[in-house]
């Protein structure tokens, strides 16, 4: 056997050391290199059905006399600050409704490593081109002013809503082209059309919605967006319009999953969106697979 002559076997034990600080524990440096974005352990249906992910989450409020173009609001945040930026995630409650009608949100997001602020809108009747005015001028918010705008990567946004707000998003994600993922639940539009939409969207309806019927609005307008923008539609077996008004599971699991596909670019959660869900809580599942 051919022995290492000891001056290389030190300068061998640094290098290796060097790589495993850098890297961090079973993380090889192509998997780091491969994608930066990725944030928490490999994913698991168990783990996303779980009432929290893997971070712990604090939150912060903003006032409304804070807020500029939105009416303040509720902001959720991994606590580490050992893994770099997050995402961030803008999300409206509906027509009438305050952010606490769906605020089981924020954390389960949060908690899957993401910044998540739940908005109030400047008034309660505000429709949905101005409720994604709002969402903008809150991600803006998040980013620039906020506390916590350090742990904040502000390349990788995102928005979501429910009903009007979830309108609300697709407006956003319209005049916004470089946002990376939007997630309309129940969404609420008069407009029906949405071939312009160039944002990575998970649309959320409910099959039993006497409000927003998902054939009048959910369903045309997934089948608007085109598929290059990457697009998937869930459709909840037996679902009223304020299922997101209530801890939902397969809603989480579609909302992390898409969020953390498209926000992170981690293709580890491609196999919750391609070929999708199933079971007796799903009445409808579509999406444009094969993702990219």
């Amino acid at each position: 056997m051919t022995s290492v002559p000891t001056r290389a076997r030190r300068w061998l034990v640094v290098a290796a050391t060097a790589i495993t600080l850098v890297t961090g524990a079973g993380v090889t440096p192509a998997a780091a290199a491969a994608n930066p974005y990725e944030r928490g352990p490999a994913p698991t249906l168990a783990a996303l059905q779980a009432s929290r992910g893997p971070y712990a989450v604090s939150t912060t409020s903003v006032s409304r006399l804070a807020a500029v173009g939105f009416g303040g609001g509720e902001i959720y945040y991994p606590t580490t600050t050992s893994d770099g930026t997050f995402g961030a995630i803008a999300i409206s409650p509906g027509f009438t409704a305050y952010w606490s009608s769906i605020d089981w949100l924020g954390p389960r997001l949060a908690s899957h490593g993401f910044v998540v602020i739940g908005i109030e809108t400047l008034t309660t009747a505000d429709q949905p081109g101005s409720r994604g005015d709002q969402l903008l001028a809150a991600l803006d918010y998040l980013t620039q002013r906020s506390s916590v705008r350090t742990r904040i990567d502000a390349t990788r946004l995102a928005v979501a809503g429910h009903s009007m707000g979830g309108g609300g998003s697709l407006e956003a994600a319209s005049d916004r082209p470089s946002l990376q993922a939007a997630v309309p639940l129940a969404p609420w539009n008069t407009d029906k059309s949405w071939t312009e939409l160039r944002v990575p969207t998970l649309i959320v309806g409910g099959e039993s919605d006497s409000i927003a019927p998902v054939s009048s609005h959910s369903i045309p307008f997934y089948n608007t967006i085109p598929a290059s923008a990457e697009k998937a539609y869930l459709e909840l077996n037996n679902a009223s319009h304020f299922f997101p008004q209530s801890v939902n599971t397969p809603t989480a699991v579609q909302a992390v999953s898409w969020l953390k596909r498209f926000v992170d670019n981690d293709t580890r959660y491609d196999q919750f969106i391609c070929p999708g869900p199933g079971g007796l809580a799903i009445s409808d599942y579509r999406s444009s697979c094969p993702l990219s």
